[in-house]
């Protein structure tokens, strides 16, 4: 049982953790107050570009941890020990990481190239997880 798949998820919740605070910074320019906590996504558009473009990173985020969890977990679990789907795991927060930045300082090419990388990096791990379910039952 390789680490990498676990690393991987604790990583990604770490991107996660990351996307939320860069969300608060852009709640701190929107002039946050204890009357937001009513209704925090009203405020949406009294946040600045920076802080949209981060609540967009934010939820993205969540979508590509659902999406790549059961992935990892998958080859964690199968017994993955392909160096590609190691790479790929270890790729996969990493590039996410990168993404954050991109979306929120609205560097569209590094973001697409990175939200393109992250999806193959998961595909791999899908494919790569199959395999060694079928392998062992067959």
């Amino acid at each position: 049982m390789n680490p990498s798949f676990a690393w991987a998820l604790c990583l990604m919740g770490a991107v996660v953790m990351v996307s939320i605070v860069l969300t608060g910074a852009g709640r701190a320019k929107a002039d946050f107050t204890m009357a937001d906590l009513q209704a925090p996504r009203a405020m949406f558009e009294r946040l600045p570009a920076f802080g949209q473009r981060a609540v967009w990173a934010q939820e993205n985020s969540w979508e590509a941890l659902t999406l790549g969890a059961p992935a990892m977990l998958l080859c964690l679990i199968s017994g993955v020990s392909s160096p590609t789907a190691i790479a790929a795991a270890w790729i996969w927060p990493g590039i996410r990481f990168v993404y954050l930045f991109a979306y929120v300082g609205n560097i569209p090419p590094l973001r697409g190239l990175c939200w393109a990388t992250g999806v193959t990096a998961v595909g791999i791990c899908y494919v790569e997880g199959l395999r060694a379910v079928i392998s062992a039952a067959g």
